[in-house]
């Protein structure tokens, strides 16, 4: 498995070693030594979520507030998106900034985002299939959101899909409603 650290600390793209032959591949998603080795402490598993995503669903920016905080470790089974991780920690030094990792079902890669950093994720095809093992389970008095089209943020979204096509972005009415990052700034 290769690992590397993004540009957002305490985040990590893990891109696994793909073996193939007639049958199909067989890949390992998530190894506990591999991450505890690059992330320091083992991944706590309280609940796991699936979305599956038309071409051009945007899902966030969404994180939890710390304390408790939740970790996730994402991956795509089907399709692919723009897995977009943005550091939300009021007092990190890189507040604000943000990173992005292609997964999908090509590569198989996978991202860890740790507590304090929010996470949207971009549909770049139709029936894109992602899966999110979560540190917590979904506790709403704890959620929160960002609205990913801030221009302090200034994200470079896609404007065409992993086929070319044009994108139409989606969001639902809470995340088109989400305040910005100068709201987190106090």
């Amino acid at each position: 498995m290769q690992i590397r650290e993004l540009s957002v600390p305490g985040a990590w793209e893990f891109t696994p070693r793909l073996h193939g032959d007639e049958r199909g591949i067989f890949l390992e998603t998530f190894k506990a030594s591999e991450f505890e080795k690059v992330v320091g402490r083992p991944f706590d598993l309280r609940q796991v979520n699936t979305s599956v995503s038309a071409a051009g669903v945007l899902r966030g920016i969404h994180y939890t507030e710390t304390p408790p905080g939740q970790a996730k470790y994402v991956t795509c089974a089907r399709g692919a998106f723009l897995d977009v991780i943005v550091d939300l920690r009021p007092d990190s030094p890189t507040f604000g900034t943000w990173d992005t990792v292609l997964i999908d079902d090509a590569d198989r890669r996978s991202v860890y985002l740790s507590d304090g950093l929010g996470h949207a994720l971009l549909s770049l095809e139709d029936n894109s299939t992602a899966t999110y093992l979560c540190s917590l389970e979904y506790s709403p008095e704890f959620d929160r959101d960002l609205d990913a089209f801030d221009p302090d943020l200034a994200i470079d979204w896609p404007t065409t899909g992993r086929n070319g096509e044009p994108l139409t972005y989606t969001r639902s009415p809470k995340d088109a409603a989400a305040p910005t990052l100068r709201s987190l700034r106090g």
